[in-house]
């Protein structure tokens, strides 16, 4: 009995909705995790102005005395859209559906807080809880594009312990601790319909909910040298995450057509994971103070986005598919290494009053049309940002800032095939089906920090 295999790319998005457009930077990061960073298009980790400093360059928790705090609040606002959506089943036949809509939600809010304290005039100890990933992207249920994910969203959170040491007066030092939770869920759409008895291609769809949820950890380190009372520069070192996000798949099939299924492996609930791994990352960036009111900023982002090539998908049954049996679904996006560059500056308007603004170039590590995601519809992006800090008192601040992203419009050609060249070329959990869609996306991020000082 010869099977047509299934739409089914089960925990995709529990891997790779992690820069599902909520994530408004490229590849996998969420894109700022400050205010007073974001109002610079996140050009100033030289600053280590307040405790936030401990994501951006933790070896600047030396230059603050006694004991900071810093909470922000970003709200994201993201417009993600696709059109002109097209599919094809494998005989050729056109996949019914809507052709276009919105992936993404009208507001996303993330927090984090951050807190340092001196403990003597060489040692600073941190503590960082930030969110690097947020995202929810959901085409309709009766999308052309169902075949491939039609819903993912993810929940991630970082503990980020960290040390600084001040070796002397110009250069100091930091290493890190960084505890990642995530938690993802995934909707995918399955073509029972070209089983056997099922009534043809579309006609019995059924879908899959999936759940899962793991640790991960990796360190930070950090350089920060003061050339001159106007001038510092510094690194910054993220190191890779390893995750195994395992779950639950949940199978939804229709009343009357589900013992067939069933029969060939697709459990009412069966177990699934991949293995991923989130890049490193190395920062350069400086800052410059040409009078008592200008400062100016820049960085420098290198991201190893080529960790994300290949990935491999398991299922806990075995399940007939075209051209034998298979319990893995393959990913190939062959993402490339990419980087960012910032510029920014700050203008001391008057006692209280800092104004902030910046502009950033942020690559997409997608190599072209036919390696971007449905659910990662990524491509290059411009940052527009500026803000201000108002000092409250003598202790206390707040940072206001707001930023306009712009993304390069993009296409995605998608299809099942596993890595093969053909539909018939690797025996794999997929449906096999083709289907093309064009995006436009653009951004609006809002960010509130309030700062104190002990």
């Amino acid at each position: 009995m010869k099977l047509k295999s299934l739409s089914f790319s089960v925990m995709m998005g529990l891997a790779f909705g992690l820069t599902a457009q909520a994530a408004m930077a490229s590849g996998y990061h969420f894109g700022t995790q400050s205010v007073s960073a974001q109002a610079t298009a996140n050009a100033s980790a030289a600053e280590a102005a307040d405790a936030s400093t401990i994501f951006y360059n933790a070896a600047g928790m030396t230059h603050l005395e006694g004991t900071h705090f810093s909470g922000a609040l970003n709200l994201v606002l993201p417009d993600v859209e696709y059109s002109n959506g097209k599919g094809n089943y494998p005989n050729g036949t056109a996949i019914s559906g809507q052709t276009n809509g919105k992936l993404s939600e009208d507001v996303v809010a993330v927090p984090h807080f951050y807190l340092t304290h001196k403990l003597n005039d060489r040692v600073a100890v941190g503590l960082g809880v930030y969110v690097p990933f947020a995202s929810e992207t959901e085409y309709q249920r009766d999308s052309v594009l169902r075949y491939n994910v039609n819903q993912t969203g993810l929940k991630t959170i970082d503990i980020n312990p960290t040390i600084a040491f001040k070796v002397n007066d110009q250069h100091s030092l930091a290493v890190g601790l960084i505890a990642q939770y995530a938690e993802a869920s995934l909707r995918q759409y399955a073509n029972f319909g070209a089983f056997p008895g099922g009534g043809g291609n579309g006609a019995n769809d059924g879908y899959a909910e999936v759940e899962g949820d793991d640790w991960g950890y990796g360190y930070n380190l950090a350089w920060m040298w003061d050339v001159t009372d106007s001038t510092r520069i510094g690194l910054n070192y993220r190191s890779k995450v390893e995750h195994t996000l395992s779950g639950t798949a949940k199978w939804t099939k229709s009343a009357t057509y589900s013992a067939l299924p069933n029969a060939l492996g697709y459990k009412d609930s069966e177990g699934a994971k991949v293995d991923i791994v989130t890049p490193e990352s190395l920062s350069l960036h400086g800052m410059h103070k040409l009078d008592p009111k200008w400062t100016l900023f820049g960085d420098v982002t290198w991201t190893r986005h080529s960790r994300f090539d290949t990935a491999v998908v398991e299922y806990e049954n075995t399940k007939t598919v075209a051209g034998g049996t298979s319990n893995k679904t393959i990913l190939t996006p062959r993402w490339e290494d990419t980087y960012k560059v910032s510029v920014g500056a700050s203008y001391q308007w008057s006692e209280p009053l800092q104004l902030r603004f910046g502009v950033a170039y942020d690559q997409s590590p997608v190599p072209g049309d036919n390696y971007r995601l449905s659910t990662i519809p990524d491509n290059d992006r411009y940052w527009f940002s500026v803000g201000g800090k108002y000092d409250l008192s003598k202790n206390s601040s707040v940072n206001l800032a707001y930023s306009y992203i712009y993304i390069k419009d993009a296409k995605a050609n998608l299809n099942g095939y596993c890595g093969g060249a053909t539909a018939a070329s690797v025996a794999c959990v997929s449906s096999k089906t083709t289907a093309s869609a064009e995006y436009n996306s653009h951004a609006q991020i809002i960010g509130l920090q309030y700062n104190y000082r002990f």
